[in-house]
């Protein structure tokens, strides 16, 4: 498939432009239909949802507030009131506004507070707030602030007047590619490769939106599936080409045609994205086993955006390869071509010092590293769920003005108030009990509506206070079962609390199930048990410590003047089930692009030390690169405008931060040098049972030693191996050694070049004594006899410059 991408480079475009620009055009004409359900089933706000849908059908809209305050007199002084009529009446008049509920007839005497300094109006749309345009609330904001002045503050709050303060649409995302361009050029010194990953992520990400938007027609689809498909679908599209593009540059430098390159790329680290993308998948629809519908469509578009991307990444790649040929390489590697000058584009020194250095001090890598992965899991035990509101909002937003001038003139438990809803006629016993009930500040009972009651009920504290939480337990378990009466305890801020209550029980059911579904995948994958429990428990101590740092940023409120994100509060209750789901994802694509190079080593050595210190020694670059441009696409979307947005923005920031840069690149390979040969260990029994699943085979006429072989099939013969490393007197690797392996009468068996660490590996045919020369300039050369038994032998070779050995 790659092959033909390639060779058909225009068709494929064509088709992939044809393909997002009829989308487009087809999204756009059908607009959007986003729903916010929030079915919970067998709770007691839901019940009181549906008593309150039966008594007042007709309250469809989004109703907003205006909320004034005077600085001098109260505001029934003839020149505030007279502004304010003026202006809700010509609210009132725009097309798409219901009603406008202002405090100056006889209805609205409880709409002005005790000290008449403050008042509101209510302003009820004909839509809800996603469906309102927002031409339409910006002539709201603008009729109501205009008769400020002069002494009277005028501020707006609610759904749809968020969605005129908001920053312009695409801020977040362009600022997300910016920062991973910068990272790209840095990476790779060419700006035509620097293009590539984010186009193929452009394509993805702009297919999944639009996917999204034409389904949100035929199932209910909240509003974050958008955003966090763009969330992901960024940051994945992104790494998944970063790690191909790679491979294929790599592949170039090494000799190959591009057209060899780009289809070895695709067959090798192109297989790997496919895995890797799957788990990503698997992870997001974990979301599924909750049951709980408001996450259901965020399943949808996200898994579409991954999905998009991973063909992108596996499509039109290839095809853009196949555009720019050479230019995928800088100019000073295309004239290293020129010169003929072909070697492998190998790893850093820093990278192979530091996986070096992990091998000699494993115990007190994985202990700085546990301490800090830790330290950072601490706050989690101060978690509280719950909702997030206006509230959060920055201070200098109108909303968030709105916000405190009601808690100011009304109490802070205005902003969220309950409504204990009554089947039939609410007695009187009732609405006493709960006028006394510690922690209720106003009581209002209204006649029946269409046989429902509802009894209006002001907490003392505000919505997202712990107080407010009580109350509702008091209400609940003790006051109206007192009473003798079926009632419910319904509102925002009941819905809030009993969201965070069904998510905390169904989130052991789902990190139970993706971390099951990883361990099968990577023992599928690894064939081996210690592998996948590793990654499992790795797994689980990044959210911790994730989780950690959410918790000290926005429920603490560490930070958050300098990130501009308002004041503190609870974590969203939604945020954890998705952000796990994410956080699982990803991790298990580094714990595979990690690993895969391990086990390569492993399955050709059977050298545990080797197969770590290579596989992170020639990983470590790619997968710290694709995390750091991850980290700058997730911490752009506080830019977003939407505290929820920014919130798991940070929160997905910090967990693939802690992932790749502790985990991934310290604490795994620590841990696995620790392990030993245990961590590639696998019942006999199940060893026979499990299917072969390859996540990147054998590259053919790759540089380097011999690439491994299936266990059962020796290379060339070879009943053994020969590895160690090549060094200088001072301990420096030396890179490209040529290290050949000739029988005692001279005649060549195997040839290799070391790696960048240093690290080689010359195939044995049986046990015998062998002579093994190395040579590499200016290093001089060094030979010796080396006897070979049933296992492999180490074998160090130090070159000095200038000393050559004589052998007979």
């Amino acid at each position: 498939m790659a092959r033909w991408c390639y060779r058909h480079r225009l068709v494929v475009l064509v088709l992939w432009v044809g393909a997002l620009f009829g989308l487009g055009v087809t999204a756009s004409s059908a607009g959007t239909n986003y729903a916010e359900v929030f079915s919970l089933p067998d709770t007691d706000s839901k019940r009181a949802y549906d008593l309150m849908r039966k008594a007042f059908p007709e309250r469809a809209g989004d109703t907003d507030t205006v909320v004034w305050k005077t600085d001098e007199g109260t505001v029934r002084d003839a020149a505030v009131r007279s502004r304010m009529e003026d202006a809700l009446a010509e609210i009132g008049r725009m097309e798409g506004v219901g009603a406008v509920a202002g405090p100056y007839d006889e209805r609205g005497a409880a709409q002005i507070s005790e000290d008449g300094r403050i008042a509101y109006a209510q302003v009820t749309f004909a839509e809800q707030a996603d469906a309102v345009p927002k031409a339409l609330v910006q002539d709201v904001v603008d009729t109501a602030r205009a008769a400020a002045g002069d002494g009277l503050q005028v501020e707006l709050g609610g759904q749809a007047i968020t969605r005129v303060q908001e920053p312009p649409t695409g801020t977040a995302e362009l600022v997300g590619i910016l920062a991973a361009a910068v990272v790209l050029f840095l990476a790779f010194g060419s700006v035509f490769a620097m293009l590539l990953p984010i186009v193929v992520a452009v394509f993805g990400v702009a297919g999944g939106m639009f996917g999204t938007q034409l389904i949100s027609h035929v199932t209910d689809v909240p509003e974050l599936a958008s955003l966090l498909a763009t969330l992901i679908g960024l940051g994945v599209g992104i790494d998944y080409a970063l790690f191909i593009v790679t491979r294929h540059r790599k592949g170039i430098l090494s000799g190959k045609d591009p057209e060899e390159a780009a289809v070895a790329a695709l067959n090798t680290s192109g297989r790997a994205v496919l895995f890797a993308g799957g788990t990503v998948c698997i992870a997001l629809a974990g979301m599924l086993v909750t049951n709980l519908r408001f996450l259901d469509g965020v399943v949808i578009g996200t898994s579409l955006t991954v999905v998009l991307s991973v063909l992108a990444a596996i499509t039109l790649l290839p095809a853009l390869l196949g555009v720019l040929g050479h230019r995928v390489l800088s100019r000073r590697q295309r004239r290293r071509l020129a010169a003929s000058e072909t070697k492998s584009e190998q790893v850093s020194g820093l990278a192979a010092r530091w996986s070096a250095t992990v091998q000699r001090r494993p115990r007190a890598v994985a202990a700085v590293a546990v301490v800090l992965m830790a330290a950072l899991a601490v706050p989690l035990l101060s978690l509280r769920l719950g909702t997030v509101d206006q509230g959060n909002d920055d201070a200098s937003t109108t909303t968030r003005k709105a916000y405190d001038l009601l808690a100011e003139g009304f109490g802070p438990g205005f902003n969220g108030p309950l409504q204990v809803v009554v089947d039939g006629e609410a007695p009187t016993g009732l609405v006493k009990a709960v006028e006394d009930t510690e922690g209720v500040a106003q009581v209002a009972a209204a006649p029946p509506a269409n046989g429902v009651s509802v009894i209006q009920v002001v907490p003392t504290t505000s919505p997202q206070d712990v107080e407010t939480d009580r109350l509702i337990d008091t209400l609940r378990e003790d006051v109206i079962p007192a009473a003798g009466v079926q009632a419910h305890v319904g509102g925002v801020t009941a819905v809030s609390k009993d969201f965070a209550s069904v998510t905390g029980d169904r989130l052991p059911l789902f990190v139970g199930t993706i971390i099951g579904l990883g361990f099968l995948l990577l023992l599928l994958a690894f064939r081996s048990l210690v592998v996948p429990l590793t990654a499992a428990v790795m797994n689980l101590l990044a959210a911790a410590a994730s989780f950690g740092v959410l918790v000290m940023v926005f429920q603490w409120g560490v930070g958050l003047d300098v990130l501009g994100l308002g004041t503190e509060g609870p974590i969203a209750s939604f945020l954890p089930i998705i952000m796990l789901s994410l956080l699982f994802g990803l991790s298990m694509d580094y714990q595979v692009f990690l690993v895969s190079r391990m086990h390569e080593e492993w399955v050709h050595t059977r050298d545990n030390a080797r197969a770590v210190r290579v596989g992170l020694a020639e990983t470590s670059r790619v997968i710290n690169s694709a995390a750091l441009i991850m980290v700058c696409v997730f911490l752009a979307f506080v830019l977003s405008g939407d505290y929820g947005a920014a919130m798991a923005g940070v929160g997905l920031a910090a967990a693939v931060a802690l992932d790749a840069f502790v985990l991934r690149t310290a604490l795994v390979p620590a841990v696995m040098h620790l392990l030993g040969r245990a961590n590639w260990w696998l019942p006999a029994g199940l060893e026979k049972r499990l299917p072969h699943l390859a996540v990147e085979p054998k590259e053919e006429d790759d540089d380097g030693p011999p690439a491994p072989a299936p266990e059962e099939e020796a290379v060339d013969g070879a009943a053994s191996v020969v590895h160690g490393f090549v060094r200088t007197p001072e301990g420096e690797p030396v890179r490209g050694a040529a290290v050949t392996l000739l029988t005692p009468g001279g005649r060549q068996l195997d040839r290799v070049a070391s790696l960048a660490d240093g690290a080689y590996v010359v195939a044995v045919p049986s046990p015998g004594t062998y002579l093994l020369a190395v040579s590499a300039s200016p290093h001089g050369a060094r030979a010796a006899h080396v006897t070979v038994g049933e296992g492999p032998l180490v074998h160090d070779v130090e070159l000095t410059p200038g000393g050559v050995d004589v052998v007979s």
